[in-house]
């Protein structure tokens, strides 16, 4: 099925790079027709999203694994189409035995899922069956059709068993959790695929509606919540002497210890209630997540994320008191808001807080982030960076990361480089990008590493999904980059992100959008990278010298238009670099002349490809013969 998958994948590739023009499968060229997407990347004159207003109420009571909840939805049908039926989508689900995985689980990972408790829609009861077979979607049958324009109430209870072992979510210890996906939501309906029924099955990512949430969590008294949205009401929660740190946090440069270990042992830190309720308030946001802890410090500091009005940005860590790197976290993430607003996407950061909970996920949620503790500070600073770059894609511009993984994931990585190169140079910075994104799909040539970066995710795992979504498409992200210079690609993205902002871009959205922006037909560059099975494989295939000239004929065995610095070596002694963008490849994808002004007799030439990473490398170098 791989090989057949992949042998259409390269016909249709084939066939648009004859035409010029990018395929599409059927549901995407129907979106097209029905004008909800515009060929010039821009949200079609019909274009429609569907919203949710969530109220959600859920207690947590450690060392009790035993999570509780309700919640009532407003659901708004902004779409031309009457919906006879939901689809819900129960996350936590994936604990549940014989779940559908790419992954192994163990004993301690297992739970007995989410158990829906009770269901009403716009007041009447409605039956709700947990059945065993039923995992990460429940097709939910409504009383009566959803018109479009129309809107309606859902209310459920439920509760749920927090996992053992912790991986995104679950007990990080016996009382510190960390909660997400914890409440059941109405999947994506959209104007592309209708309805999201892929199922979860721990690797990929998710899909969510741009919704507005208000969450309150229950935790027993000297329990810190720490979260997606603004605490409201801090004042009924905090003691006096932690409150003033947490106000002065949001205008302060210095980095400011909220909460410390002496705080935690003398309980001097929350309202002594039995139960204390922690709410916190987000719009237009894809998701909601939450730590919590007895025995967890609390850093805080801000930044200015946007010059023309001064806002801040809240950073905040929460973590053990014995892990020395995230002593360091708060300043890792403020330097990493500073950076991102300011360089790379340069766009400033959209919310008005972020927080690095220490946990075990190495994941990303709206304004949180879930990361464990390394003993080299750079690898965690590296991680965090990455995380929080997260906060534009896929949750300032709300992408499909199941089906559309590299559309986040490889910009997550691209800027991850860039900001890394900031912080630690370029040679650092790109060995780690080489090692870690790179050199799997390079050095362990397969079907699957070559399978095109369009293929969709779901389709996908192991070797192939992470190739795709990481390594391939942050190197053509980055290739395009080289191609139009920095100033234009930046004009490109801004003006791609500002379209999509709080919408669901596809990639032909993407790459219609920097083709409109550019004023360029950059098809022939996208069909070659993200459409096709190539690979970065280049070669010398000869050198010839006149007295004033020398041209270098380099053969693209791999056929991908990657960039290229040609190193010219002269006898007499000297050497120069002559850098070629992918330009080189738009005539002709197969063979490229570099001609060099000189009257210098070159004497060797290295094709040197940096983080474009050649498959094969003897046959980068050419010597003249004495």
């Amino acid at each position: 099925m791989t090989r057949i998958l992949s042998i259409g994948l390269a016909f249709f590739a084939l066939f648009s790079i004859s035409a010029q023009d990018l395929y599409k499968p059927r549901d995407v060229t129907s979106a097209f027709k029905k004008e909800t997407r515009s060929k010039n990347g821009m949200p079609g004159e019909k274009y429609w999203q569907n919203y949710g207003r969530y109220n959600i109420t859920i207690t947590a009571l450690p060392p009790s694994r035993t999570i509780t909840g309700e919640e009532t939805i407003t659901y708004l049908n902004n779409s031309p189409d009457s919906l006879s039926y939901l689809i819900i989508k129960l996350f936590l689900n994936i604990h549940k035995p014989g779940a559908p995985r790419n992954t192994a689980a163990t004993l301690d990972y297992l739970t007995s899922g989410m158990h829906i408790d009770a269901v009403s829609i716009n007041g009447e009861n409605i039956e709700w069956k947990n059945e065993a077979w039923v995992f990460t979607n429940k097709f939910l049958r409504l009383p009566k059709s959803l018109a479009p324009k129309d809107s309606l109430n859902i209310s459920m209870k439920w509760h749920y068993e927090i996992s053992l072992e912790s991986n995104r979510e679950g007990m990080i210890d016996s009382t510190s959790y960390f909660l997400a996906y914890f409440y059941p939501r109405i999947a994506v309906y959209d104007d592309v695929s209708g309805w999201d029924n892929m199922e979860f099955k721990d690797s990929h990512d998710f899909y969510s509606d741009f919704n507005d949430y208000s969450v309150t969590i229950n935790v027993p008294k000297n329990y810190v919540v720490w979260g997606t949205g603004t605490l409201q009401q801090p004042e009924k929660l905090l003691q006096p002497t932690v409150l003033t740190r947490y106000n002065n946090s949001f205008t302060s440069d210095e980095i400011i210890h909220v909460v410390t270990a002496e705080d935690l042992a003398v309980e001097k830190v929350t309202t002594q209630n039995e139960i204390n309720s922690w709410q916190f308030k987000a719009t237009n946001i894809p998701d909601m997540a939450f730590g919590l802890s007895n025995h967890y410090v609390w850093d805080a500091s801000s930044v200015v994320v946007d010059d023309k009005t001064e806002r801040r940005a809240s950073v905040q860590a929460a973590y053990l008191e014995s892990s020395s790197d995230f002593k360091k976290m708060t300043g890792y993430s403020v330097q990493a808001l500073d950076w991102l607003s300011h360089n790379w996407p340069g766009i400033p950061y959209p919310y008005e807080k972020t927080t690095v909970f220490q946990g075990f996920g190495m994941m990303e949620y709206p304004m949180m982030a879930n990361d464990p503790s390394f003993e080299d500070t750079t690898f965690s600073q590296f991680v965090a960076g990455h995380e929080i770059a997260h906060s534009y894609m896929p949750f300032y511009l709300g992408i499909n990361e199941i089906r559309y993984g590299f559309m986040d994931e490889g910009w997550a990585t691209t800027f991850e480089l860039l900001i890394n190169t900031a912080n630690f140079g370029a040679e650092y910075a790109e060995e780690l990008y080489k090692k870690f994104r790179v050199s799997e799909w390079i050095n362990f040539p397969s079907s699957e590493a070559d399978l095109p970066i369009i293929t969709p995710g779901d389709a996908l795992s192991g070797v192939a999904l992470s190739n795709n979504q990481y390594g391939k498409a942050s190197l053509g992200y980055l290739a395009m980059k080289d191609l139009l210079g920095d100033e234009l690609f930046k004009k490109c993205l801004h003006e791609y992100m500002a379209r999509w902002n709080g919408k669901h871009p596809i990639p032909w959205d993407f790459f219609y959008s920097f083709n409109d922006v550019s004023e360029r037909d950059l098809n022939w560059f996208w069909n070659n990278w993200f459409f096709t099975t190539n690979y970065i494989d280049l070669s010398i295939e000869r050198v010839e010298q006149s007295k004033s000239s020398a041209q270098l004929i380099i053969s693209n065995i791999g056929g991908m238009a990657a960039p290229v610095t040609v190193e010219v070596t002269f006898s007499d002694g000297t050497s120069e670099s002559f850098h070629q963008t992918p330009a080189i490849w738009q005539q002709n994808q197969k063979q490229a002349m570099v001609e060099i002004k000189t009257k210098k007799k070159i004497t060797a030439v290295n094709l040197n490809g940096g983080i474009w990473m050649d498959a094969d490398e003897t046959n980068n170098q050419w010597n003249l013969l004495k």
